[in-house]
Protein backbone atom coordinates (compact mmCIF):
# COMPACT_ATOMS: atom_id res chain seq x y z
CA UNK A 1 0.00 0.00 0.00
CA UNK A 2 3.20 2.29 -0.40
CA UNK A 3 3.35 4.78 -2.79
CA UNK A 4 6.80 5.53 -4.26
CA UNK A 5 8.67 8.66 -5.38
CA UNK A 6 7.77 10.10 -8.29
CA UNK A 7 3.96 8.80 -8.61
CA UNK A 8 2.23 11.97 -6.79
CA UNK A 9 2.40 15.85 -7.37
CA UNK A 10 4.65 17.87 -4.84
CA UNK A 11 1.27 19.42 -3.59
CA UNK A 12 -0.16 16.73 -2.68
CA UNK A 13 3.59 15.53 -1.14
CA UNK A 14 3.66 18.65 0.37
CA UNK A 15 0.22 18.70 1.77
CA UNK A 16 0.35 15.45 3.41
CA UNK A 17 3.48 16.24 4.94
CA UNK A 18 1.82 19.50 6.54
CA UNK A 19 -1.17 17.31 7.79
CA UNK A 20 1.27 14.26 9.20
CA UNK A 21 3.40 16.79 11.08
CA UNK A 22 0.40 18.19 12.36
CA UNK A 23 -0.84 15.36 13.69
CA UNK A 24 2.28 13.52 15.23
CA UNK A 25 2.63 17.17 17.03
CA UNK A 26 -1.31 16.42 18.49
CA UNK A 27 -1.20 12.76 18.93
CA UNK A 28 3.12 12.50 20.79
CA UNK A 29 1.63 14.70 24.02
CA UNK A 30 -0.68 12.14 24.83
CA UNK A 31 2.15 9.07 24.67
CA UNK A 32 2.62 8.12 28.60
CA UNK A 33 6.52 7.07 29.25
CA UNK A 34 5.80 3.81 30.86
CA UNK A 35 3.82 3.02 27.28
CA UNK A 36 6.70 3.41 25.16
CA UNK A 37 7.89 -0.45 25.06
CA UNK A 38 4.75 -1.33 24.16
CA UNK A 39 4.53 1.71 21.54
CA UNK A 40 8.44 0.23 20.26
CA UNK A 41 7.18 -3.53 19.95
CA UNK A 42 3.90 -2.37 17.89
CA UNK A 43 6.28 -0.31 16.03
CA UNK A 44 8.49 -3.37 15.04
CA UNK A 45 5.84 -5.06 14.30
CA UNK A 46 4.16 -2.87 11.84
CA UNK A 47 7.33 -2.66 10.22
CA UNK A 48 8.04 -6.59 10.08
CA UNK A 49 5.06 -6.95 8.63
CA UNK A 50 4.05 -4.30 5.93
CA UNK A 51 7.49 -5.22 4.15
CA UNK A 52 7.14 -8.87 3.41
CA UNK A 53 4.71 -7.56 0.42
CA UNK A 54 3.40 -10.01 -2.58
CA UNK A 55 3.29 -8.31 -6.40
CA UNK A 56 0.22 -8.21 -7.92
CA UNK A 57 -0.39 -6.90 -11.32
CA UNK A 58 0.30 -3.72 -11.35
CA UNK A 59 0.24 -3.10 -7.26
CA UNK A 60 1.74 -5.19 -4.51
CA UNK A 61 -0.43 -6.12 -1.23
CA UNK A 62 1.06 -7.71 2.20
CA UNK A 63 -0.13 -7.17 5.84
CA UNK A 64 -0.34 -3.96 7.16
CA UNK A 65 -1.24 -4.33 10.80
CA UNK A 66 -2.73 -0.59 11.44
CA UNK A 67 -5.99 -2.32 12.65
CA UNK A 68 -3.97 -3.46 15.31
CA UNK A 69 -1.37 -1.02 16.11
CA UNK A 70 -4.49 1.44 16.60
CA UNK A 71 -6.32 -1.03 19.00
CA UNK A 72 -3.43 -1.81 21.54
CA UNK A 73 -1.77 1.89 20.97
CA UNK A 74 -4.40 4.31 20.78
CA UNK A 75 -3.08 8.02 19.81
CA UNK A 76 0.25 7.11 19.99
CA UNK A 77 -0.10 4.42 16.65
CA UNK A 78 0.18 7.16 14.65
CA UNK A 79 3.77 7.98 16.01
CA UNK A 80 4.71 4.34 15.96
CA UNK A 81 3.69 3.79 11.67
CA UNK A 82 4.90 6.89 11.25
CA UNK A 83 7.90 5.69 13.09
CA UNK A 84 7.86 2.43 10.65
CA UNK A 85 7.55 4.23 7.79
CA UNK A 86 10.85 6.57 8.69
CA UNK A 87 12.66 3.34 8.63
CA UNK A 88 11.06 1.75 5.81
CA UNK A 89 12.10 4.23 3.61
CA UNK A 90 15.49 5.03 4.54
CA UNK A 91 16.36 1.41 4.90
CA UNK A 92 14.78 -0.58 2.70
CA UNK A 93 13.82 1.78 -0.06
CA UNK A 94 9.84 0.99 0.76
CA UNK A 95 7.74 3.38 0.21
CA UNK A 96 9.45 6.68 -0.36
CA UNK A 97 10.77 9.78 1.02
CA UNK A 98 8.91 12.92 -0.70
CA UNK A 99 5.32 10.60 0.07
CA UNK A 100 5.89 9.93 3.79
CA UNK A 101 3.57 11.62 4.22
CA UNK A 102 0.85 10.44 2.46
CA UNK A 103 1.97 6.95 3.32
CA UNK A 104 1.48 8.17 6.97
CA UNK A 105 -1.58 9.49 6.26
CA UNK A 106 -2.73 6.29 4.57
CA UNK A 107 -2.29 3.95 7.46
CA UNK A 108 -2.22 5.99 10.65
CA UNK A 109 -5.51 7.47 10.27
CA UNK A 110 -7.21 4.32 9.89
CA UNK A 111 -5.16 3.08 12.79
CA UNK A 112 -7.04 6.13 15.24
CA UNK A 113 -10.68 5.05 13.35
CA UNK A 114 -9.73 1.48 14.96
CA UNK A 115 -8.90 2.86 17.95
CA UNK A 116 -11.97 4.53 17.98
CA UNK A 117 -14.47 2.04 16.50
CA UNK A 118 -12.76 -0.74 18.58
CA UNK A 119 -13.52 1.09 21.83
CA UNK A 120 -17.65 0.83 20.87
CA UNK A 121 -17.04 -2.48 22.48
CA UNK A 122 -17.69 -1.28 26.03
CA UNK A 123 -21.87 0.20 24.65
CA UNK A 124 -22.28 -3.73 23.61
CA UNK A 125 -22.61 -6.90 25.41
CA UNK A 126 -22.27 -9.51 22.94
CA UNK A 127 -20.75 -13.16 23.57
CA UNK A 128 -17.46 -12.60 21.50
CA UNK A 129 -17.01 -8.50 22.04
CA UNK A 130 -13.71 -8.37 21.74
CA UNK A 131 -12.92 -10.53 18.87
CA UNK A 132 -16.11 -9.26 16.60
CA UNK A 133 -14.53 -5.38 17.54
CA UNK A 134 -11.28 -6.63 16.53
CA UNK A 135 -12.35 -7.60 13.53
CA UNK A 136 -13.90 -4.80 12.75
CA UNK A 137 -10.79 -2.99 13.78
CA UNK A 138 -8.61 -4.41 11.66
CA UNK A 139 -11.04 -5.19 8.49
CA UNK A 140 -11.53 -0.74 9.11
CA UNK A 141 -7.95 0.01 9.37
CA UNK A 142 -6.90 -1.66 5.89
CA UNK A 143 -10.56 -0.14 4.36
CA UNK A 144 -9.70 3.00 5.05
CA UNK A 145 -6.48 2.88 4.05
CA UNK A 146 -7.10 1.67 0.42
CA UNK A 147 -9.90 4.73 0.29
CA UNK A 148 -7.48 7.55 0.94
CA UNK A 149 -4.76 5.21 -1.59
CA UNK A 150 -7.45 4.97 -4.06
CA UNK A 151 -8.15 8.55 -3.90
CA UNK A 152 -4.78 10.17 -3.59
CA UNK A 153 -4.05 8.02 -7.13
CA UNK A 154 -6.99 9.48 -8.40
CA UNK A 155 -6.50 12.98 -7.42
CA UNK A 156 -2.79 12.42 -9.32
CA UNK A 157 -4.33 12.11 -12.80
CA UNK A 158 -6.98 10.52 -14.37
CA UNK A 159 -4.78 7.30 -15.77
CA UNK A 160 -4.53 5.99 -12.42
CA UNK A 161 -8.32 5.40 -12.21
CA UNK A 162 -7.86 1.88 -13.23
CA UNK A 163 -4.73 1.71 -10.56
CA UNK A 164 -6.58 2.64 -7.82
CA UNK A 165 -9.83 -0.05 -8.92
CA UNK A 166 -7.68 -2.89 -8.64
CA UNK A 167 -5.75 -1.52 -5.33
CA UNK A 168 -9.20 -1.66 -3.90
CA UNK A 169 -10.22 -5.30 -5.30
CA UNK A 170 -6.56 -6.49 -4.16
CA UNK A 171 -6.78 -5.49 -0.56
CA UNK A 172 -9.61 -7.52 -0.02
CA UNK A 173 -8.16 -10.47 0.77
CA UNK A 174 -5.90 -8.43 2.75
CA UNK A 175 -9.23 -6.88 5.21
CA UNK A 176 -10.54 -10.29 5.69
CA UNK A 177 -6.97 -11.77 6.98
CA UNK A 178 -6.11 -8.65 9.39
CA UNK A 179 -9.92 -8.53 10.43
CA UNK A 180 -9.42 -12.39 11.65
CA UNK A 181 -5.57 -12.00 12.99
CA UNK A 182 -6.54 -8.58 14.82
CA UNK A 183 -9.69 -10.04 16.60
CA UNK A 184 -7.64 -13.13 17.70
CA UNK A 185 -5.05 -11.04 19.16
CA UNK A 186 -7.39 -8.68 21.13
CA UNK A 187 -9.38 -11.56 22.62
CA UNK A 188 -6.42 -13.44 23.82
CA UNK A 189 -4.96 -10.38 25.08
CA UNK A 190 -7.86 -9.90 26.73
CA UNK A 191 -7.75 -13.29 28.46
CA UNK A 192 -4.11 -12.98 29.20
CA UNK A 193 -3.34 -9.00 29.88
CA UNK A 194 -6.59 -7.00 29.83
CA UNK A 195 -4.51 -4.29 30.65
CA UNK A 196 -3.19 -4.09 27.29
CA UNK A 197 -6.52 -2.87 26.22
CA UNK A 198 -7.66 -0.40 28.91
CA UNK A 199 -8.33 3.35 27.78
CA UNK A 200 -5.81 4.68 30.47
CA UNK A 201 -2.95 2.52 29.50
CA UNK A 202 -2.86 4.19 26.05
Amino acid sequence: MHISDGVLSGYVCAGGYAITFATVMTTIKRIKVDNMPKVAVMTSAFFVASLIHVPLGPTSVHLILNGLVGVILGPAAFVSIFVGLILQAFLFQHGGITTLGVNTIMMGMPALLAYKLFDLRDKFNFKANEFIFGVLAGIGGVFLGTIILALVLITTGSEFVGVAKYALLAHLPVMIIEGIVTGFIVSFLMKVKPEILRKDRR
